[in-house]
């Protein structure tokens, strides 16, 4: 069988471009005994090619935790030559893997991945939203699973000056999950605050990459500003001292949301995987 664009060592790399509700899945990594999006993926995969031992060398641009959902998501897999085989006359299509999938993933398209395409480490920029429901927004029980209710009016005009003074490379380790051998420099390349026609206010965060907890708990953070429970210059201190605050929540994953992935020249793929592998230090931080 003739492998086509995307070959590499005997396999086959595909992108593969999917949206899901998060609601009913314990995130998106393999987990026993738990419903997750990869281990859905993986199941159907399987009933495709057969069993694989390293899950198909599945990797994704953002692992969503508990309750995120993700309008736009991408990951790879890797298929050999054998497990091609099975497909026989048939072709490896979104409109198949989909068929063998819950309503709750969408599969949007599947493709032979350029050469050095990594779902992950080929990234460039991921783009969130954050959906919330205050006080002055009216009640509308159809977006109970993808909006954070607050009791409190919110100023999001305070909100947007907040989210701006957070922008830029710098260490965001009072918004994040310590993880051994990971770094919290990150580089939030916009923040923006809007309400929008029917009353909601939408956070959009757009970074070169986010790491544990940090647009959750950046929205606690904004949520306390508007709230008039944390001042900007207050908010500026605790990010400077990038350690973790009690001054803020990290608020419930139901209104956060995956909605963009970037990359860059198939060219330059490579190249941007091994310098996304480079861990960063406050040296790279301009003061």
């Amino acid at each position: 069988m003739t492998m086509p664009a995307g070959s590499s060592g005997g396999f086959c790399r595909f992108r593969i471009d999917l949206a899901y509700d998060g609601t009913d899945f314990a995130g998106w990594a393999k987990q026993p005994g738990l419903r997750t999006v990869q281990g859905d993926l993986l199941e159907a995969l399987s009933t495709i090619f057969g069993p694989s031992v390293d899950g198909f060398g599945m990797r994704v641009a953002g692992r969503t935790d508990a309750g995120v959902h993700a309008g736009y998501q991408v990951c790879h897999v890797d298929i050999t030559s054998e497990q091609m085989g099975r497909l026989g006359r048939a072709t490896f299509s979104a409109a198949r893997l989909d068929g063998l999938l819950r309503e709750d993933i969408a599969i949007h398209r599947i493709l032979p991945a350029p050469a050095g395409f990594d779902a992950r480490f080929s990234a460039i920029g991921r783009t969130y939203h954050y959906g919330i429901s205050d006080a002055s927004c009216r009640p509308n029980p159809r977006q109970s699973r993808y909006v954070l209710s607050v009791a409190a009016n919110l100023d999001t005009k305070l909100m947007a000056l907040a989210g701006a003074s957070l922008t830029g490379l710098r260490d965001f380790g009072a918004f994040c999950k310590p993880r051994e051998g990971a770094t919290t420099i990150r580089e939030l390349r916009s923040l923006d605050v809007e309400r929008e026609p029917d009353g909601r206010i939408l956070v959009t965060l757009s970074a070169d990459a986010f790491c544990h907890n940090m647009v959750r708990s950046i929205v606690g953070a904004l949520i306390a500003v508007g709230a008039g429970k944390l001042s900007i210059e207050e908010l500026a201190d605790i990010t400077k001292k990038a350690r973790r605050s009690s001054r803020f929540k990290v608020v419930d994953p139901r209104g956060l949301s995956l909605d963009g992935v970037e990359y860059p020249t198939d060219d330059r793929l490579a190249a941007q995987a091994e310098k996304a592998k480079n861990l960063r230090s406050n040296e790279d931080i301009s003061v």
